[in-house]
């Protein structure tokens, strides 16, 4: 008797570790299921696969240019040419000329250098000083050194002139532009300075719609 009690208690006690192994897989396959299901949800309401732009960015950092928007507008070489008065311009371009003084000299007779002697470069034709072997590209370019063609030499020589032995990279600020081509001017050459008159125009107010501007009186003769 004592044998068969024994013997049901062991059984009972196998099944209820079993049904405890279950419940708990039980609660584990829930919970799982559970997150599965939230996180497809969550998903889909916030479109965490598929992130969107937002219709308004959060911050506009001042002085930063947009994508695909254009900077402001460089000033024409007439412009930067009469922002100081000659003298400042000169002193000025002296000073930015030292960076060229390891390939140039500037002085009347001065030796050629890895470049041309440039006394008096202002106004002569392109690959003119004698005794350089200037490139066949610049010897072949047509016009003289005058003030725009001396901007854009200094603004990037290679893509002034395609095939330049020059390896300068070139000066990014036109005002640094100006000073120097102002400076070989006064070294050996006499350009006339262009003059530069603010567009009065731009400021002056518009005829209204269907309103015909006022004709110019003539001056009695």
């Amino acid at each position: 008797m004592t044998q068969d009690n024994s013997s049901q208690d062991k059984a009972a006690g196998q099944n209820g570790g079993g049904d405890l192994f279950n419940t708990a897989a039980g609660w584990v396959l829930f919970a799982a299921g559970l997150g599965l299901g939230l996180s497809i949800l969550s998903g889909k309401y916030f479109h965490g696969t598929k992130p969107e732009r937002p219709e308004k960015l959060g911050y506009v950092i001042e002085g930063v240019v947009e994508e695909g928007g254009g900077g402001a507008e460089e000033m024409s070489m007439a412009e930067a040419l009469n922002m100081k008065p000659a003298a400042e311009l000169i002193a000025a371009g002296e000073k930015a000329f030292a960076k060229c003084q390891s390939c140039h000299t500037v002085t009347a007779g001065g030796p050629n250098g890895i470049g041309p002697n440039l006394h008096g470069v202002m106004g002569k034709p392109h690959g003119a000083h004698p005794g350089f072997a200037y490139s066949a590209e610049l010897k072949a370019k047509p016009g003289n050194w005058d003030w725009d063609s001396m901007n854009e030499w200094l603004k990037n020589p290679k893509a002034y002139v395609p095939g330049t032995k020059m390896s300068f990279a070139g000066l990014p600020k036109i005002e640094d532009r100006a000073a120097i081509a102002m400076y070989l001017n006064s070294q050996g050459s006499n350009l006339p300075v262009p003059t530069f008159v603010a567009d009065a125009a731009a400021g002056a107010e518009e005829p209204a719609a269907g309103e015909t501007p006022a004709a110019a009186e003539t001056p009695a003769e």
